[in-house]
């Protein structure tokens, strides 16, 4: 292969925030994993990078609104 055609296959994408645990939380309806929103997720591989990059930029500020879930086994145990 050429310099040429090595440079079709590089893309400038902005990467997605996906970290493979995907769980919707009830209340915000937010992922949990990436923080998007499921309108988001469905949409990212259609957005511009400008839209994407605002995203992502947002993303640190919607940790806030999700809440840990209390109960489950670990509060059980702790009776």
């Amino acid at each position: 292969m050429t310099k040429d055609t090595d440079d079709i296959w590089v893309r400038a994408e902005v990467e997605s925030p996906c970290i493979k645990i995907c769980v919707i939380h009830p209340e915000s309806r937010l992922c949990t994993g990436c923080l998007r929103s499921i309108d988001e997720i469905g949409a990212w591989s259609r957005m511009t990078p400008e839209a994407r990059r605002e995203i992502m930029a947002a993303l640190p500020d919607r940790a806030g609104q999700i809440t840990k879930r209390r109960g489950g086994r670990a509060a059980r145990l702790n009776r």
